[in-house]
């Protein structure tokens, strides 16, 4: 047993400590503290199991640990700070609370990657030896690899897993403002929180109120609260339903979570080794989110003893629950203070505003958070007559309750109809998406750059507006922005209300002449509306479809002139590609995302013989076609994301000529693709290509030898491909690269001896790459490099190149994550 093991325990308890301080003590940085408490809680027994089983960890797995151990540093450091902040130090506290979401998501994505799944092998083996058990461990490593290749942020939602399960402790929906948790949200805590743990004759109760009205955020509250927790054993697993679920799915989730085989547990990313005889059925508590019919309801309630159902639903459900709080919309005193902080960023109505208007302005809200918010940034610094027409036309509409939400989209709708139009329209596109799922920003960002004519650079603009606006919510790594960065490190969710309004927003015209033909929810088959209207072309620019499984007959013909968008969401493990696609002859941009357990294999693939205007593909839990069967070159297309997809041969040069096929291709995207060995030799051939990303393939062993013929290519991205060893000397033959990313490639020995050949290369990643102990000396060449990005113990390796470059800048990793250091 290495040392590092007992030090990675004492940090972690005196950091628990830390936190759970700082959680009680600092409002800025509670929320992080507190899940950064349970992360800990959960990885502490595990960390204490390994320091005392007297096992000696290979040199991979201890240098995983002791990367943990300098995270845990690090997080020790930062809570000092929090701890030493004064009081009154606004502006500091806000950095502090800054640093502090950062170092959370470093911890996740830390418990998410390799370490939990070698060291718990490494425990789980040492405990049970017999062969029996070990094959049992085999099996649950592949589950347990499956699952967290899933997670990955920003990439068709985020994976089934992380999609299915939305966890007691993650960000607060949109609806949750500065006064949340007010009077009337606590007394809903109260009351909820007595129906839960003080009535044992209660299995099932409820909360329930309007879209918006703060519904979740109570929901997640309770889940938070320490005596719930305690009382459930911390066995809380919430559940977003939504209005398409797959039932049989969530069922299983359900059992398997409440009869102790859990997959995954609710309050953090560590999944529960136990053994069966360890596991024990105690108290439960199932999370329900968003549940929109009885049937639905009915067949998700467990009937196990100990186990207890909340459900959070838009309805009160006459059957199926024993006690149901509804929940009440925010006084006036909360209302106002919600408001002035979205539209001035205070608690109270500053001396300037004119007090009458803005409390009729919160008047026609009606204390609904959600409306309170959108409509407090559409006014944000706008002049006073502006506020006196928007007040004008709010007051048009109804009071607004359970039975009228249409009239609250129309109030919301004043907010909309006031934005740019460009920015106007990128919003109704957000429809197009399901609810409940994170949306892709490379497939966001491809969209609008298609249909609306934008630059990438602006297209990013708009998306940023709209966040700052209420309009949709941002998880995004601290890269993101970077000139350099991928689109993967953010991904984009929208309140289902705010959903609910681009599609309201949408239906304004014929339905053969509406700009964008969407699906609302997850259907067995295309609308019958749709089927209907099919005797004339529809006019749609984008077409948005979300069904199960979709066999030859499930089709209708529709004629899709002016069709440049197509999004086909589905469930299945089998999908027949719609016959219509030949009739789309504009088609510019085709996504294709599975939100099954399992790739699905694609049936019809000769309609892609047909989309000669093709500019973008993304595929995404898909078993990849041999585009061999599509005979026509696609000439247009200049984008390809294959996600989470199985490769197989289908790449292979003796399967299809890649440079023939896609012989303008400029950006090839591989995430998450698992059975990815090698990539095919044929790519080498590619001469427009200008951007290449092999990330999360923990399989890739090695690239071609021929890399340095990419004479166009600009920026490559070889992150956390582990088994990758070495680089091909090619590499330094690619003149026009200016970004090498290769961080967390760990088993990356050294870099190429001619890396100096890259002449214009301006920055390199390489974190994490802590078996690299010696720079090539031609490395002194790289005069146009500006950026480094390392591990601190690695730092010394450049500086002879900091004295023979200037300007080079030599930036430690920890600080990768820190939105403080961006200023490209």
């Amino acid at each position: 047993m290495a040392v590092t093991d007992l030090f990675a325990g004492e940090i972690a308890a005196e950091l628990l400590k830390m936190l759970i301080s700082i959680s009680r003590e600092s409002y800025t940085c509670k929320s992080s503290a507190e899940q950064m408490v349970t992360y800990i809680q959960q990885v502490l027994p595990i960390i204490q199991e390994i320091q005392y089983s007297g096992v000696e960890l290979t040199e991979l797995r201890q240098f995983q640990l002791d990367r943990f151990v300098h995270t845990l540093r690090e997080g020790q450091e930062l809570a000092k700070k929090v701890q030493a902040c004064g009081r009154w130090n606004v502006y500091r506290k806000v950095q502090l609370a800054r640093k502090m979401e950062k170092l959370e998501k470093n911890i996740l994505r830390f418990l998410n990657g390799p370490l939990q799944a070698h060291i718990l092998a490494d425990v789980h083996h040492m405990r049970f030896e017999s062969a029996e058990r070990f094959d049992r461990l085999e099996f649950s490593s592949r589950r347990l690899e499956e699952q967290l290749g899933a997670m990955k942020i920003g990439v068709g939602g985020g994976g089934w897993l992380a999609e299915a399960v939305k966890r007691g402790g993650e960000e607060e929906e949109s609806c949750e403002g500065l006064t949340s948790m007010g009077v009337g949200m606590a007394l809903g805590k109260k009351k909820v929180k007595e129906m839960l743990i003080d009535r044992d004759d209660l299995r099932a109760v409820g909360i329930h109120g309007i879209g918006g009205s703060g519904k979740t955020t109570l929901a997640k509250e309770i889940c938070r609260d320490g005596e719930v927790r305690s009382y459930f054993d911390d066995r809380i697993l919430f559940l977003t339903v939504s209005q398409s679920p797959n039932v049989e799915q969530l069922r299983s989730y359900i059992l398997e979570y409440v009869e102790g085989k859990d997959m995954i547990n609710s309050h953090g990313p560590i999944r529960r080794w136990k053994s069966q005889f360890e596991r024990r059925i105690g108290r439960t508590l199932v999370v329900l989110d968003d549940i929109w019919s009885d049937t639905v309801l009915e067949q998700l309630i467990s009937r196990i003893p100990g186990c207890k159902t909340l459900v959070v639903s838009r309805f009160k459900f006459p059957t199926g629950l024993n006690l149901t709080y509804e929940l009440e919309l925010l006084r006036e005193d909360e209302a106002i203070s919600l408001f002035c902080h979205v539209a001035f960023g205070q608690k109270s109505i500053p001396l300037s505003a004119n007090e009458n208007l803005v409390k009729q302005v919160v008047r026609e809200c009606k204390g609904l958070p959600l409306a309170l918010k959108v409509i407090g940034a559409s006014l944000r610094d706008r002049p006073q007559m502006f506020w006196a027409s928007a007040a004008s036309r709010l007051s048009q509409g109804e009071p607004i309750c359970e039975s009228h939400e249409t009239k609250l989209l129309e109030r919301m709708a004043v907010g909309i109809a006031d934005l740019p139009k460009r920015v106007r329209e990128c919003f109704l596109d957000l429809g197009a998406f399901p609810e409940d799922k994170k949306i892709p920003l490379d497939v966001l960002i491809n969209i609008w750059v298609e249909i609306h004519d934008l630059f990438q650079e602006d297209a990013f603009a708009v998306l940023y507006e709209l966040a700052e606006k209420n309009l949709l919510s941002l998880v995004n790594d601290a890269r993101a922005g970077d000139i350099y960065s991928s689109y993967f490190e953010i991904s984009a969710s929208q309140h289902d209300v705010l959903r609910d309004l681009a599609l309201y927003m949408s239906k304004g015209e014929v339905i053969n002449d509406r700009r964008r033909l969407l699906m609302p929810r997850r259907e067995t088959r295309l609308p019958k509306e749709w089927e209907r209207n099919m005797d004339q072309p529809f006019n749609a620019q984008i077409v948005s479809i979300h069904t199960g499984e979709m066999r030859e007959t499930d089709w209708f013909q529709m004629d899709l002139p002016k069709a440049e968008v197509l999004i086909l969401n589905f469930s299945s493990s089998e999908y027949f590609l719609p016959p219509f696609i030949d009739r789309m002859p504009k088609l510019r941009a085709l996504i294709l995302i599975n939100y099954s357990t399992s790739t699905a294999i694609l049936n019809n693939v000769e309609v892609f013989s047909n989309l000669t205007n093709l500019r973008s593909l993304w595929f995404e839990k898909i078993s990849i076609p041999q585009f061999a069967k599509t005979t026509i070159p696609m000439k247009s297309l200049k984008k390809i994301f294959l996600v989470l997809c199985k490769i197989a041969n289908s790449l292979d040069q003796s399967v299809v000529d890649l440079p023939q096929m896609f012989p303008c291709l400029a950006e090839l995207t591989m995430d998450h693709c698992d059975d990815l060995c090698e990539l095919p030799s044929s790519i080498c051939r590619m001469h427009l290509l200008e951007c290449m990303s092999i990330t999360n393939c923990h399989s890739l062993q090695e690239l071609p030898a021929d890399l340095g013929k990419l004479n166009s290519l600009q920026i490559l991205r070889i992150y956390d491909c582990p088994s990758l060893k070495t680089l091909p000397p090619g590499l330094s033959e690619l003149k026009f690269l200016k970004y090498l990313d290769i961080s967390q490639c760990v088993g990356l020995e050294c870099l190429p001896e001619g890396i100096g050949g890259l002449l214009r290369l301006e920055k390199i990643d390489m974190r994490k790459c802590s078996r690299i102990r010696n720079l090539p000396k031609s490395a002194a060449s790289l005069q146009l490099l500006r950026h480094v990005i390392c591990d601190e113990e690695v730092s010394w390796l450049w500086k002879d190149v900091e004295t023979a470059v200037p300007g080079v800048h030599v930036e430690f990793a920890r600080e990768c994550f820190d939105l403080d250091w961006l200023v490209e």
